[in-house]
């Protein structure tokens, strides 16, 4: 109790402090409100499609990525994972309010594309209607309020982190990983979303083209998943040799179902309006999704003779991330190929993920790292104008290897080197904060639902095991 509480008040302190940096920003930018654009700019279809999408969000994280992840693990680790996923709703959000949504899409630092200012901390500035100037990036939409905007980005600041807990599930603990998502969100998911998509962001305008998240969400999830995991250490077996199998696939495939129709709000909501561009990104993910995950079902029954519910699940997922940079500048067939390419690369990268020596535990680096990067070039390959002409043709399409390609490397090189490096840097001082990342081996061998939580998932023995009874077992 006394260890908890010590946790408890040096990630109190933190918030505190990081709250009186960003106090001062908000003060100072009071006194000069912006013009706003007038009421009748905003279209009420559009308002509405950004906000379903916005829940479509929402949905993938809670419940369907807490019940994909939940499936996969051991039985007395199920409400840990579920609570991994659904804490990030509440700590992300008070971190997007606070500061976060200002440093990703607020105004730019000296123009160098590197991060945004406080000047929208605490959401000032962030009202019904954009500022005036804001609309000159193409990440703003004046058609719908400025706060319809900032909480669908909000909840893909709360699914990013959220993803990187399928490959530490089972062994980190609680305490560390809260402080570890807010680090991370803060230091890497926020300037990496300024770089991409932020007004003047210098990976925008490169030109690298990310129209829903490939390298803001799955590349940098993936390969900080991978670095997590490797840090951390493999899960500990019991004495038995007990099998680290999935425990309950149903679970699984009811997630991935509920991510598969949240993500059409991820792509195509990124639209950020009601109309053709919407209408693509939805059929060109659907046609990935489907034909990957078909792929991937077959390469089960090619390899290991069986066509596997949790491999169609999984073709799935990894249909989904590789069409998410993609959803906005291709055709249907261009769809269709990066389905059948991604559930290749992803299927076989999971095959030999032991070269790694990591227990990526649920594939995250496999299905999010490897099938974001496969996507973000496969963008360069299979853009054209005729579904986009804001930007250019991919190099299947008559573009230049200089204009189609080598953006698109910029933008997987430096994700990936952000997301590594940072999480060294990141999971290190986590360390300190939290004295340890990892949960000892007896809170390893007994589950983390009753070390961390005092609950348990299931009841054997149908009597009930509430708060008080796991507790106790815990004692």
């Amino acid at each position: 109790m006394k260890k908890a509480m010590q946790t408890g008040a040096r990630v109190a302190s933190l918030l505190v402090l990081l709250v009186c940096v960003c106090f001062p920003a908000f003060a100072q930018a009071a006194a000069a409100a912006p013009k706003h654009l007038p009421a009748s700019a905003v279209s009420s279809g559009d308002t509405s499609w950004m906000l379903t999408s916005s829940l479509l969000v929402l949905l993938m994280t809670v419940p369907g990525l807490a019940l994909f992840y939940a499936g996969l693990v051991r039985s007395k680790n199920v409400l840990s994972v579920m609570m991994q996923s659904f804490v990030a709703s509440g700590l992300i959000t008070v971190q997007w309010v606070v500061f976060g949504y200002s440093l990703g899409f607020g105004p730019d630092v000296a123009g160098k594309g590197l991060i945004g200012d406080l000047s929208w901390s605490f959401l000032h500035n962030v009202s019904a209607y954009y500022p005036e100037g804001a609309t000159a990036s193409a990440s703003y939409a004046a058609t719908i309020p400025h706060q319809v905007y900032c909480m669908f980005q909000l909840m893909f600041a709360i699914i990013t982190p959220a993803l990187i807990s399928g490959a530490i599930v089972e062994r980190m603990k609680f305490s560390a990983y809260l402080v570890f998502m807010f680090l991370w969100a803060t230091f890497i998911y926020d300037p990496l979303a300024h770089w991409v998509w932020g007004h003047n962001g210098w990976l925008n305008t490169a030109t690298a083209l990310d129209f829903a998240g490939g390298s803001v969400v799955h590349m940098s999830s993936g390969f900080s998943a991978l670095t997590l995991a490797i840090i951390l250490g493999r899960r500990k077996r019991s004495e038995g040799g007990e099998e680290l199998r999935p425990h309950n696939l149903p679970f699984t495939m009811i997630g991935a179902a509920l991510l598969w129709v949240g993500w059409f709000g991820f792509n195509a909501g990124s639209a950020c309006s009601a109309g053709q561009l919407a209408t693509s990104a939805f059929v060109a993910t659907h046609v990935a999704t489907a034909t990957a995950a078909f792929t991937w079902m077959l390469w089960d029954w090619a390899v290991y003779k069986k066509p596997t519910a949790l491999g169609f699940s999984s073709g799935a997922v990894a249909g989904l991330v590789g069409i998410t940079p993609a959803c906005g500048f291709v055709t249907p067939m261009g769809g269709l190929m990066i389905g059948v390419i991604v559930a290749s690369v992803c299927f076989f990268t999971i095959r030999l993920k032991n070269l790694f020596h990591a227990d990526d535990a649920l594939d995250v680096f496999g299905v999010h790292g490897m099938g974001g990067l496969t996507g973000c070039i496969c963008t360069g390959l299979f853009a054209t104008v005729s579904i986009n002409s804001a930007y250019h043709n991919g190099l299947f399409n008559g573009g230049s290897f200089a204009v189609s390609i080598l953006p698109q490397l910029k933008d997987a090189g430096a994700t990936i080197l952000l997301a590594v490096i940072g999480t060294i840097i990141l999971a290190k001082i986590t360390s300190l904060i939290c004295g340890g990342l990892r949960a000892n081996d007896e809170e390893e061998e007994m589950g983390l639902d009753v070390t961390d939580h005092g609950e348990a998932g299931y009841s054997i023995d149908g009597g009930g095991t509430g708060f008080a009874a796991a507790f106790a077992t815990a004692e």
